[in-house]
């Protein structure tokens, strides 16, 4: 995602809260101001500009450091001061967690109360037994990241996490940071993050906390800025980085490749289309409603920025509740949703895309009946019914959405399919004896992840983003052949 450009230079006032976090001994460098309105509210950040000289000595400090403090701190260690940090962050009494719940909304656009939850929620699973079940999932035995352990078909095997591990974020949905930030933590490569323009607040928040629980860890990990045009700084991150995790869209992806070198692993995380799906045996009176509650949870909650958020929801006919009066129940829906979690107001260019998306819309209401438009002009969001996907709009995003009627839902999935390169989540709503043979069906379309109704902007923590692995794809593994242990034994003292 593009970010919008700051404003021109100026002296940072001492009042401005400062914007990430640099390791001990590392000299700050001159900040610029960015002032942000929402809310009736002002905030105003300070943001240190990392020139290409700063940022390579950045990444050789973070790199030093790493290969000391990692080299003697187990991996559960990291784990506790992990659960210890969340902890903090966690505490609606810690002022580090009041002052983010001032700046965030601010910063960001979003619902306040949109962001209390939503923070509350993304932290939670990053709690010592979540990041367990983590590592569980992807290693097996976690203290592969310590030492070689036995593999089962012979010899051993050790995870060398990244010298350096890079991070590049988008500014759509607070938390994203989080996820790079801690995989790299757990497997304890250095760290050094760009924060987007656009919401460069929490991953500093989380770095500054850390080291104050984990002093040993101050050193392993840096936050900076710089804007996003400036490619010398850009080329200094990526060049000094083993691997490099990138969120963004297409157009930045393609400049963070043309930056790094040969040798460095690009982990990609670019656009993506997500999609719910509603079974008929779901629709009748007795469920329809809440499950029209949970689809409207689905599209409100960070006004659809989010890569896992639906764009389109496919009905199946056949049920009490047809799928015309579905995308009436969630309309309504929408609307209650809109008294509990504002949305944020649009830029220009949104409004633009969100009225053109209502007058596509409009057009085939008047050529045919098989489109209905719900909802007022001047609705903080929108919804349309439609008997035929071949006329669904691309989807404008901020709580704009089409429920499009299926006679099953085998033709959902075959409307997906075209898709596939960029589909992630799919928010099912079917019973038991259907979901699997669903699941499958989405699996083999393209679908990366498969969730409940009302969850897909809540993914578990060891879910495997874009179809891949979190973690394993940031190390580098070594094999001990058992060849190499069993030659061994001709050199020992008591070989005879």
């Amino acid at each position: 995602m593009s970010e919008r450009e700051p404003p021109a230079a100026a002296t940072a006032p001492a009042a401005s809260p400062l914007v990430g976090y640099l390791p001990p001994g590392i000299e700050p460098v001159p900040p610029i101001t960015r002032t942000f309105t929402a809310h009736a509210q002002t905030v105003t950040l300070a943001l240190p500009l990392a020139d290409a000289a700063h940022v390579e000595a950045v990444t050789q400090a973070v790199r030093s450091a790493a290969r000391r403090v990692f080299a003697d701190l187990p991996v559960l260690a990291v784990v506790d001061a992990v659960d210890r940090t969340v902890a903090r962050m966690l505490d609606p009494a810690d002022p580090a967690r009041q002052q983010a719940e001032r700046i965030l909304p601010v910063i960001t656009g979003f619902d306040p109360a949109m962001v209390q939850q939503g923070l509350t929620a993304a932290l939670a699973g990053f709690r010592r037994p979540q990041l367990l079940r983590w590592l569980a999932e992807e290693f097996g035995d976690a203290g592969v990241l310590d030492d070689f352990r036995p593999r089962p078909r012979g010899g051993w095997s050790r995870a060398y996490g990244a010298h350096l591990l890079g991070h590049v974020w988008a500014g759509n949905v607070p938390g994203i940071p989080l996820w790079s930030l801690i995989s790299g933590l757990l497997t304890k490569a250095g760290s050094v993050g760009k924060v987007a323009s656009d919401e460069p607040w929490l991953a500093g928040w989380f770095a500054r906390t850390l080291a104050e629980v984990e002093p040993r860890l101050a050193g392993a990990i840096a936050i900076l800025w710089w804007p996003g045009e400036d490619t010398a700084p850009s080329r200094a991150l990526a060049q000094a980085s083993e691997v490099l995790v990138v969120y963004g869209g297409d157009p930045a992806l393609q400049a963070w490749h043309a930056h790094a070198p040969a040798s460095t692993r690009l982990v990609a995380h670019g656009h993506r289309v997500s999609a719910a799906l509603v079974a008929r045996e779901v629709l009748d009176t007795r469920q329809a409603q809440a499950a029209a509650r949970q689809a409207a949870l689905d599209v409100a909650r960070w006004d659809q920025q989010g890569c896992y958020s639906p764009q389109m929801i496919y009905v199946e006919d056949g049920g009490q509740v047809t799928p015309r009066d579905f995308a009436a129940l969630l309309a309504g829906e929408l609307a209650a949703v809109a008294h509990r979690f504002a949305r944020r107001t649009l830029t220009l260019a949104q409004s633009q895309a969100f009225a053109r998306w209502r007058q596509t819309l409009a057009r085939h209401v008047l050529a045919n009946d098989a489109v209905h438009l719900l909802g007022t002009a001047d609705a903080p969001w929108g919804v349309a019914y439609l008997a035929d996907a071949t006329l669904a709009p691309q989807c404008a995003l901020n709580r704009s959405i089409c429920v499009i009627a299926v006679p099953a839902l085998d033709a959902a999935v075959s409307a997906l399919a075209p898709l596939g390169a960029v589909l992630q989540t799919a928010a099912l709503a079917a019973p038991p004896a259907r979901l699997f043979a669903l699941s499958g069906a989405l699996g083999a379309a393209g679908v990366t992840r498969i969730c409940a109704l009302g969850h897909a902007a809540l993914p578990e923590v060891g879910w495997h983003p874009d179809g891949r692995f979190s973690l394993l794809d940031l190390v580098r593994m070594v094999d001990l052949e058992a060849g190499a242990e069993q030659a061994a034994d001709a050199y020992t003292v008591h070989r005879d």
